[in-house]
């Protein structure tokens, strides 16, 4: 293990309920869950002196803390890039947990994604932003690609083309994930398993993805505490030791739509992350007993896989056959049901899960699991990490 591995572990996770208009600020949902995950820490607000979130969350750290009852901040920090910084925001805690600079971290997101701004719809006034984003989305807006789905179906009908891939191999992970989230009462689509019959039934959205490649809109909140491993032996629960923590921004990069480097259906960001993960825990891909992948759309959990070293370049569709994603496979993954079938909080209920399954209380539990990879947005600049159990 190298840098800050085996130095910080996530120690107590919260979150509000899951739902399509909650009612309440997105401030209120932040501090909601900062409260529920400092409690399941075994913690109080004084002890917490660190806050980390996304740049796309509105709640401020400040405000956060004030609401959740937190006296003083010595350390805050904010990742960009949308969901690719879910796993970025654990890695800045434990890098401020492992360098003294805070002793208890909590990472947070929440946002009404679906009865607030929706980030499914498109919205023109980025384009004439006057920032780098602004510049960027300016060229790819006027040719129709303003929502993420239409972006990422570029990217996918050239992924099928080089590797044969086809709808029904996408089709696959949404059954697996909502097959999961059929068993997890927190889960929007608790007790609703659909087969690969269905997705190939459901309507288009933006071709070659249908409704049910897509991940969800979601109002909720979700937050995790991650202190010093030494600390973490004292409190209730087992921890999730951060045994690897990367992020990673691949070559001519832009946010969602890197179309203009060959080959264009790769994603170099995220095996730059998988190398960085591989190298510092001293794990490999085989070592892995389960996995949350970031799953906002079907194409990019097969990508993922052979980015990440499961298979080679166009063998994800042969890989995932024959139940291997499920529990008892080679590699179960989203076990809670992941963005597709529990909630889409941006990845971070899905680093959540990861905790309860290194605790073992998952309600898909993996038998004997003490160590899983968890990773963030895809098509973007993004991060990831491997937990191990303590």
């Amino acid at each position: 293990m190298t840098g800050i591995s085996g130095q910080a572990a996530i120690v107590g996770i919260g979150a509000t309920d899951f739902s399509k208009d909650s009612g309440r600020s997105e401030l209120r949902l932040a501090a909601e869950a900062v409260t529920a995950a400092i409690a399941d820490a075994g913690l109080t607000p004084a002890d917490v002196d660190g806050l980390t979130s996304f740049t796309m969350d509105t709640s401020t750290e400040a405000a956060v803390a004030r609401a959740a009852g937190i006296p003083s901040l010595k350390f805050f920090s904010r990742i960009g890039f949308g969901g690719g910084a879910a796993c970025g925001t654990i890695q800045q805690a434990a890098m401020a947990v492992a360098t003294g600079v805070a002793d208890v971290v909590v990472a947070y997101r929440a946002f009404n994604e679906r009865s607030g701004q929706r980030f499914g719809q498109f919205n023109p006034t980025l384009a004439s932003l006057a920032t780098s984003s602004g510049t960027d989305t300016a060229w790819s807006y006027p040719q129709g690609l303003g929502t993420p789905a239409g972006q990422v179906a570029l990217v996918a009908r050239r992924y099928m083309h080089e590797t044969g891939a086809t709808s029904e191999d996408f089709g696959r992970i949404a059954v697996v994930d909502r097959k999961h989230a059929a068993t997890n009462p927190k889960a929007a689509f608790y007790g609703r398993p659909i087969t690969l019959e269905d997705h190939q039934n459901s309507r288009w959205i933006a071709e070659p993805l249908h409704l049910l490649d897509c991940c969800q809109e979601t109002d909720g909140g979700v937050a995790l505490v991650i202190t010093s491993a030494e600390r973490a032996r004292d409190l209730p629960h087992r921890s999730a030791v951060i045994a690897a923590a990367a992020q990673g921004s691949g070559e001519d990069q832009y946010v969602m739509t890197s179309y203009y480097r060959d080959p264009m259906a790769n994603l170099p960001e995220m095996s730059l992350v998988g190398r960085q993960l591989w190298e510092q825990s001293g794990l490999s891909p085989a070592d892995m007993q389960a996995a949350i992948l970031y799953d906002h759309f079907t194409p990019y959990v097969l990508m993922q896989l052979e980015e990440l070293g499961f298979c080679g370049r166009g063998e994800a569709k042969d890989f995932i056959r024959d139940g291997a994603l499920e529990i008892g496979g080679r590699l179960p993954i989203n076990t809670h049901g992941g963005q597709l079938g529990e909630a889409y909080l941006h990845g971070m209920n899905g680093i959540c899960e990861a905790v309860r399954q290194i605790r073992g209380d998952s309600v898909n539990q993996v038998e004997g699991l003490d160590r899983m990879l968890v990773t963030a947005g895809t098509g973007v600049p993004t991060s990831g990490l491997v937990l191990v159990g303590a």
